[in-house]
């Protein structure tokens, strides 16, 4: 049975304070961290989360792999029943932050089974309607906080609070679940120190010395979005041992064109960013009274410098996907075409050509259109079939997609391409969708088998 009330926190004002209702759940989420020795997190499967949705066919809770259970984060499991040795459970009590209630929650592992750790007894309300992906953050306390030594926070994967996450412990595109230290994120950094504390004393300098607006000027110029992939793919070629980006050769061209974009690339392009808008900063602020006073008056500027870079970002990963996209279909030797103006459109990939597309005697098998998009939302509707008289497809590596998305996209005659990993994967909602195919089954069957003409 649940053990639920209210909160008795007086003990820890500052922990009281940021679970009060209307704080907002990063701050909330900080200062827990803070009273907390390490933290447990998890990319939540469907098998996690479906229970909440449909309570008649599966028990409340979700797993906690093995490695975790075996690594100290949570109480060790007891088989205290003799008649039954093979059940291990554990009890306690789990403070929720968004509900502000707390539960006895239980661990249960039945070792005849399998591995995996059943945790149960807690609020479902969490986990109802989650987006694919969503996380589940855990916390152990240095001290018991109302009774609790754990706290946990459920962040559906379509908030920011769970980009937030992502981005100060730079989780990577495959992450499934880890634990980490309060340290780690607490002082996780998107550079490494030294190029941060190169960039301060350079930027210092350059105030002293009066060079701040040329030193600036100098960090304005990120490179290419062309160049920066480039560089992306050279890193993870080298890291595999490949002389070319070739389809045919890379057993998981979908997971690579992920790791590459979504990884690799965004930390090479984040560490121009940083310095970019570090630069534009201090320009803005530096020589222009205290740095309050700088700050209140210089408001709309700082708005918009950070709305520009957000702007940026968000494009850039776009190209970025098109550009590994692309890279990979010239390796391949596949004919395509890319943004071909078409009756108003511009199809990121045509293949062959946009002779063959516009052609009114062509069969709907001998031309074919695939859309990139990162992320997708509603932005999937500005892809469309109609009109095009041929197989439109959609690559992406979004992994937030829910069911009744993929099949609204179905309805309206498109599918979806998506790495190997997460057509495959427990966590999002592509795995028994028809569909969803892999990038790998895109160019064995789409391609190769179906299409064999568009190999050049």
């Amino acid at each position: 049975m649940s053990d639920q009330g209210s909160l008795d926190l007086r003990v820890q004002p500052r922990v009281a304070e940021a679970i009060a209702d209307g704080t907002p759940l990063w701050w909330k989420i900080q200062s827990l961290v803070s009273s907390s020795d390490d933290l447990f997190i998890k990319k939540l499967s469907r098998n996690d989360t479906s229970w909440a949705d449909d309570t008649g066919k599966h028990q409340a809770g979700f797993y906690i792999p093995r490695p975790i259970r075996e690594q100290g984060f949570f109480p060790d499991l007891i088989a205290s029943n003799p008649d039954k040795p093979h059940i291990f459970h554990a009890e306690f009590n789990v403070l929720w932050p968004q509900t502000g209630e707390t539960t006895l929650s239980g661990m249960r592992h039945y070792s005849n089974k399998g591995p995996e750790t059943h945790f149960t007894r807690l609020p479902h309300t969490l986990f109802r309607n989650l987006t694919p992906a969503s996380l589940l953050l855990s916390g152990k306390f240095k001290a018991t906080i109302a009774g609790c030594w754990y706290w946990m926070i459920v962040l559906d994967s379509a908030d920011e609070e769970a980009e937030l996450l992502e981005t100060v412990l730079d989780i990577q595109s495959g992450f499934h679940y880890a634990l980490f230290s309060a340290a780690q994120f607490e002082e996780a950094s998107r550079l490494q120190q030294d190029d941060k504390h190169e960039l301060i004393d350079r930027l210092q300098h350059a105030i002293r010395n009066g060079s701040l607006e040329s030193t600036a000027r100098e960090y304005a110029n990120l490179p290419s979005p062309q160049i920066i992939a480039e560089d992306a793919r050279a890193q993870w070629l080298r890291k595999h041992g490949l002389d070319h980006f070739d389809p045919w050769l890379i057993a998981r061209p979908g997971d690579a064109i992920m790791e590459i974009s979504r990884d690799i690339e965004f930390t090479l392009y984040r560490k121009y960013e940083l310095r970019r808008r570090a630069a534009e900063l201090v320009a803005l602020l530096s020589g222009k009274g205290d740095l309050v006073t700088s700050v209140v008056n210089h408001f709309p500027d700082i708005d918009r410098l950070l709305l520009s870079a957000s702007q940026q970002r968000k494009t850039r990963a776009g190209r970025s996907f098109e550009h590994h996209i692309a890279a990979s279909l010239e390796a391949g030797g596949i004919r395509f075409v890319e943004q071909a103006v078409t009756g108003g459109r511009r199809p990121d990939f045509v293949m062959p050509d946009l002779r063959t597309l516009q052609s009114r005697n062509r069969a709907p098998s001998e031309a074919l259109v695939l859309a990139a998009k990162t992320t997708l939302r509603e932005r999937w509707k500005q892809v469309s079939s109609e009109r095009m008289d041929c197989e439109v497809l959609l690559a992406t590596v979004d992994d937030r997609v829910a069911a009744s998305t993929v099949n609204e996209m179905a309805a309206a005659g498109i599918r979806l391409v998506v790495p190997e990993s997460l057509k495959a994967s427990n966590e999002t909602d592509y795995r028994t969708s028809a569909s969803v195919i892999s990038f790998r089954q895109f160019f064995d069957s789409e391609l190769k088998a179906s299409r064999p003409f568009l190999l050049r």
